[in-house]
């Protein structure tokens, strides 16, 4: 028997499809639905990462700008809905690339860029670390990531 694949997805948009305006910063700016299923045996939290690898020109990307940073999301959970604001309590956030908490859409400067929305299923509740970036969640789910999944979107600014 084949297990069914863990998958992340919106009811907003498909994989390498469009994100709706009021998901960007020319909308309302707000996160979008999110839904998952089918994590592996074992999953004890789960940890978002947002961002473009797109940044500042698709042409000549260079560097990954981070939207969002989510992580110790519990293991019960299997969705987050439109504009979260109220976190379940252990769930906490790192810095976005504006150096904020919280999610910030998308908002090229120029040409159409994608967006990945990674899920991570972890084998443990993360320690405390404060308001870490990409790059220290990163480091903290080094040895603890069960599977991963991601949901791409893209986007280009109509004004």
């Amino acid at each position: 028997m084949v297990s069914a694949a863990f998958t992340l997805e919106s009811p907003s948009f498909k994989n390498n499809q469009e994100i709706p305006a009021q998901y960007t910063c020319e909308g309302e700016n707000i996160s979008p639905p999110l839904s998952w299923s089918n994590p592996p045996k074992g999953t004890k939290s789960f940890a978002i990462i947002v961002d473009d690898p797109d940044a500042p020109d698709p042409q000549a990307p260079k560097t990954t700008w981070v939207h969002w940073v989510l992580f110790n999301i519990p293991e019960s959970m299997t969705s987050l809905p439109e504009g979260i604001h109220d976190l379940p309590q252990q769930t906490h956030q790192g810095l976005n690339d504006w150096k904020a908490q919280g999610y910030r859409g998308p908002c090229p400067p120029i040409g159409k860029h994608h967006y990945h929305h990674k899920l991570y299923a972890l084998d443990t509740v993360l320690p405390e670390l404060g308001r870490p970036t990409k790059a220290d969640l990163e480091r903290s789910m080094r040895g603890h990531i069960l599977a991963q999944t991601e949901l791409v979107g893209t986007y280009l600014k109509k004004k």
